[in-house]
């Protein structure tokens, strides 16, 4: 709880009267956690008095009080606050008012103007508060104050402290990336501390307490956040009020960490970790300024830094750690990361060692040493938006899933003939996700896996062998899958479709027979099933299954026209045929309206698989289906998968399930889905490659074509589009019969400003291909 300031500005002037026998006129300034007055006596000359409530922490402030004394004698000692002597020749007077003890302090007062009301900053204002910076920190490396060995929340040493507040940061993008951070610290800073020179620092030169004129820094004041830690965390805690609201602001904290270095050299250790420091200290302010609006402080100072410092954080992320790490290295004379490299050495034993036929994208092919939610950092120091990763459906290296990976995998992972609550855990919240009448679920490792299983099951339900899929279609890498999928077998290196293979048309409403005018166009697609049905009876045999994505991947990125479904399950089920929701590519809520694609059609299907989303890109997926068919799977033959079930899957898998629900990730991808949408409606008008535009949420295709007419592929325009967006920073590909539509599914976390900004270099790339 807050005190309240028992002080009014008479008292204030009374006490600097009685105490320092100076007259004075007193005004109110701001503080976060002592009280502040600036003090002008009647020939002009200025004091601060700094009033402290917290007479417990009587040693900290003679502490402060002895290292501005200390400062004195160093070659800066004009650019710090002298302390002013009382009358009875203390540095600190204490004074008593309704039972609180209070410590007053009076200082000189600094002239120059704040570096947060400086409307441009030069190279050499930057240079000049890591020179400074550097020569305060070389001054003070050797001197020691017990008081200052502390435990300080805003202390980098201390900056897991965070995770307690992490619960008021109610905006959830703001709280997933501050969690990543935190994340990171773990990963990246903890196991270097034993390398870290440590010293007394400031701890807080921020830009309300350094003071600057013309291009350089005039003074440095409030020492109440100074702390005995680790030296570089001086220097990350400049450099990220330095980098504040600036459009280039990693060059920014370079010329600071420069500087710093020609008066006090840093070691490789310390520049190694100086961006997760940056953004450490980033977190620890942002979760205090959502505590304090939690518990409604009024001291608007606890505010002040906010808004600049949540937008930094949301563009560090952006930034390749290896770019900011040999950034600072190479500032201070070390030997850069970062290396131009064709990686033919990489590429001639990947050919030697895996098969060839697994390929590479792209012409120069991307080596991706990390990732951090929607972005990917390659070893060159470059980060790209990943547009097409919808494995990764939360993120990459989402904290959350990571930290309940961790934890499983440190406690238990064995196969599934021992009792274990995980996976009766998750099988009830999956189920729960699903119509009543699937309630039995089945473990695999993989969406060809599920599918297998899925079509094996429906055989073994209805005692005929044949299966129905649709042309184009792509079921998995299995022997059965590849024979279920058109998309393989019709492909280079296929063979010839399996006599118990039916494929059905293409319910394609722009490049197939019944277009997207055609209200009815569902339904004369579906037709096409029941004529492969009628064949199939009319031959004294029966369908084991019908098979489909509810948004088709591989077939174009198409969502399938309303009513297609409903009549192809009527008449599939009128059969005795079993119908399977093949949900890996779009399920848990990437479709935005719905959490499964077949929700979008308004039907039940008897065998629902799962796969990639399912755990984040943890190698899991399930089948999930009725009582009555599990049961007649259940023929004597056991069923056992050495992985499928496993508790560090089952844990992974329920924690995606918590993620989706609580950061409301289906909401986002139908909010951020439909602004996507839109913008690339607009392209299509104004660029006439672009034939259509068709998705649902955060699963979106754009087909490309030469002639809006004769619908001809825009080969191969679609692969320069490609390579130029990946050159942008935006990873695309290519999918569609014909490969010329391009896919767009985003991790979940896809935010607006993703989508704006993927449209608008679309916009470029194509506008610039025009002009070719």
């Amino acid at each position: 709880m807050e005190k309240i300031n028992p002080f009014a500005l008479a008292d204030i002037e009374l006490l600097v009267k009685e105490k320092y026998q100076i007259f004075a006129r007193a005004e109110a300034l701001n503080g976060y956690d002592e009280w502040n007055y600036k003090l002008t006596d009647p020939e002009g000359k200025k004091y601060i008095l700094k009033v402290s409530a917290d007479a417990s922490a009587r040693e900290f402030i003679k502490a402060q009080t002895e290292v501005l004394e200390k400062l004195q004698h160093s070659s800066l000692a004009e650019k710090f606050p002298k302390c002013i002597t009382a009358a009875d020749g203390n540095l600190m007077v204490e004074e008593w008012r309704h039972e609180e003890g209070y410590c007053f302090r009076l200082l000189s007062f600094l002239e120059g103007s704040f570096w947060v009301d400086m409307n441009a900053h030069s190279l050499a204002l930057y240079e000049s508060l890591g020179g400074f910076l550097g020569k305060m920190d070389a001054f003070l490396s050797g001197y020691k104050n017990n008081a200052t060995r502390r435990d300080f929340e805003w202390d980098l040493q201390n900056t897991l402290w965070a995770y307690d507040k992490l619960s008021f940061v109610k905006e959830v993008d703001l709280r997933r990336v501050i969690h990543y951070f935190l994340q990171q610290y773990e990963t990246h800073v903890l196991p270097r501390v034993s390398q870290l020179r440590k010293s007394l620092i400031h701890n807080d030169a921020n830009d309300y307490n350094v003071l600057v004129a013309d291009d350089e820094v005039t003074g440095l004041i409030d020492f109440g956040d100074m702390v005995y830690s680790h030296t570089v965390n001086n220097l990350a805690v400049a450099c990220t009020y330095a980098m504040l609201n600036q459009s280039d602001a990693l060059s920014c904290a370079e010329a600071v960490v420069r500087a710093y270095h020609n008066e006090n050299p840093l070691k490789e250790a310390e520049l190694d970790i100086l961006y997760y420091l940056i953004a450490a200290r980033l977190c620890i302010s942002l979760v205090h300024a959502a505590e304090k609006r939690a518990t409604e402080s009024k001291n608007q100072h606890h505010y002040i830094t906010e808004k600049h410092a949540h937008q930094l954080i949301l563009h560090l992320i952006t930034v390749n750690p290896l770019l900011a790490r040999s950034r600072f290295l190479e500032a201070c004379g070390y030997e850069g990361l970062i290396h131009e490299s064709n990686y033919e050495g990489l590429l001639e034993k990947r050919r030697k060692y895996v098969g060839k036929s697994l390929s590479i994208s792209y012409r120069e092919p991307l080596k991706i040493d990390r990732g951090a939610l929607q972005y990917l950092y390659d070893d060159k120091g470059r980060t790209y938006v990943d547009c097409v990763n919808n494995v990764s459906h939360l993120g990459h290296c989402h904290p959350r899933l990571v930290a309940a990976m961790q934890k499983q995998i440190a406690t238990l992972n064995t196969n599934t003939r021992y009792l274990n609550d995980a996976m009766v855990e998750y099988s009830e919240a999956l189920l729960a996700k699903l119509p009543d009448n699937l309630q039995v679920c089945f473990f695999v490792n993989s969406g060809s896996e599920a599918n297998d299983l899925a079509i094996r099951m429906s055989r073994m339900y209805t005692g005929f062998n044949d299966v129905i899929v649709l042309d184009h279609a792509y079921h998995g890498t299995t022997s059965l899958a590849i024979e279920l999928s058109p998309y393989k077998f019709d492909g280079p290196g296929g063979f010839a479709q399996k006599s118990f293979v039916h494929k059905a048309e293409n319910p394609d409403v722009y490049r197939g027979r019944y277009k997207v005018a055609d209200k009815d166009a569902g339904v004369k697609y579906a037709a096409d099933v029941k004529r492969i049905l009628t064949q199939i009876s009319n031959k004294g045999g029966g369908v084991a299954a019908f098979i489909c994505e509810t948004l088709l991947g591989v077939g174009g990125q198409i969502p399938l026209p309303e009513g297609y479904l409903p009549e192809v399950y009527k008449y599939v089920k009128e059969m005795g045929g079993v119908c399977i929701a093949d949900e890996v590519q779009v399920g848990f809520g990437r479709v935005g309206e719905k959490f499964w694609g077949f929700e979008l059609q308004g039907v039940l299907p008897d065998i629902v698989v799962a796969g990639k989303p399912i755990g984040n890109g943890h190698p899991m997926a399930a089948v999930i289906t009725t009582p009555e068919i599990a049961q007649s799977f259940n023929n004597g033959m056991e069923y056992f998968n050495t992985y499928g079930g496993n508790p560090v899957s089952m844990v992974t898998g329920l924690e995606v399930l918590r993620i989706l629900e609580e950061e409301k990730l289906q909401e986002n991808a139908k909010r951020v889905g439909g602004v996507l949408l839109e913008h690339l409606a607009d392209l299509k008008k104004k660029h006439c490659l672009i034939g259509d535009v068709r998705g649902k949420g955060l699963f979106v295709g754009v087909e490309l074509v030469k002639d809006p007419q004769t619908l001809q592929p825009a080969m191969p325009q679609i692969f320069e589009i490609v390579e130029a967006m990946k050159e942008r920073g935006f990873l695309l590909s290519t999918d569609g019969p014909l490969n010329n539509v391009l896919k767009i599914k985003p991790p979940m976390v896809f935010s607006e400003q993703n989508a704006k900004d993927l449209a608008r270099n679309l916009d470029e790339v194509l506008t610039e291909l025009n002009k070719k």
